[in-house]
């Protein structure tokens, strides 16, 4: 197989793995499980699987960290922490394709804060991907027939994307010699800590209950869900992922991740029964043709500039789950 191929199937399998992540942790949502201990159960089982590997990363790369704390600490406070939660929050009331949809609405909007910040007029292509994404998204939201989505939803998965906005905007200073596997193990621990204070200072509800749960008719003890989300939904697919762009680079390997929102939705659908009107559908199709059309938009890289514009970063990033 030429690495062209294994780059494609990495790929596929990390954004199938990704996709799991909403799936496994819905059956804890509704036994009584609040988001955010829900989150922080994921993110400390994927800190102690990372555990090794982060050591070993961090070995003899102090003055990386050094220089990099600003953007590790944004890492973990926003993607990780911050997305998920409100992700996972979204779920509750919204179906897991749709909330998932709205958050790869990142790239758009940091298509925009940059337009109307700091005057970065996108190109053409740029502006017809997001128009259709906007578009995509009324679809999606269904405002015409009396029967849209939850707003509650909306609103978090609204958040959930603008925490990815912020990495966006945070990541032009980042450090080409800063390991991917240091960036997550390290993002793992400062979210979990994050997550943890905010449940010990009452800012952040945390329940949790020692029930089976169901799901696809298979029912499983919880710690059985909370090992799978941090194996199979967060350790696993970001090991294929960076696997995948060490063999197709990261743009390539930005497009291909938009499949985890396809497999998200054949997932919900048969295992959890969530279904999408063909309005929802078709808004679905326009949204990740629009987020396509404003990564393809987006200028390559220039390697003799000494700071890369944000806007040119934002198919270049490690996955934020």
């Amino acid at each position: 197989m030429s690495q062209r191929s294994s780059g494609m199937v990495f790929a596929l399998l990390s954004a199938a793995l990704f996709s799991t992540s909403g799936i496994l942790v819905k059956p804890l949502l509704d036994a009584g499980w609040s988001s955010g201990s829900a989150v922080l159960a994921r993110i400390a089982g994927a800190a102690l699987l990372l555990l090794v590997p982060t050591v070993l990363a961090a070995w003899g790369s102090g003055r990386v960290l050094r220089a990099n704390w600003r953007y590790l600490l944004a890492y973990g406070l926003f993607p990780v922490a911050g997305a998920q939660l409100g992700f996972y929050s979204a779920i509750q009331t919204l179906p897991v394709g749709i909330a998932l949809l709205i958050e790869y609405l990142a790239p758009v909007y940091v298509v925009g804060w940059l337009w109307l910040r700091r005057g970065q007029r996108p190109g053409r292509l740029t502006v017809a991907g997001a128009a259709a994404a906007v578009i995509g998204l009324i679809l999606v939201l269904d405002p015409f027939t009396g029967q849209g989505v939850d707003p509650a939803g909306v609103l978090w998965a609204f958040g959930s994307s603008c925490c990815v906005v912020v990495y966006f905007l945070l990541s032009a200073s980042v450090s080409d010699d800063l390991p991917p596997v240091l960036v997550i193990g390290v993002g793992m621990v400062v979210g979990c800590c994050a997550l943890a204070l905010a449940g010990l200072v009452g800012l952040l509800p945390m329940a949790a209950t020692d029930t089976s749960a169901a799901l696809g008719g298979v029912t499983a003890p919880w710690w059985g869900y909370v090992i799978a989300m941090a194996l199979v939904g967060t350790v696993l697919p970001y090991v294929t992922g960076i696997m995948a762009i060490s063999r197709l680079g990261a743009r390539l390997g930005a497009f291909v991740a938009l499949a985890e929102v396809v497999f998200a939705a054949l997932l919900a659908w048969l295992l959890l029964g969530q279904t999408a009107t063909a309005g929802q559908v078709a808004g679905g199709i326009l949204i990740i043709s629009g987020v396509v059309l404003v990564r393809a938009g987006e200028p390559p890289p220039d390697p003799l500039k000494s700071a890369p514009d944000p806007e040119e970063e934002t198919a270049d990033l490690p996955r934020t789950g």
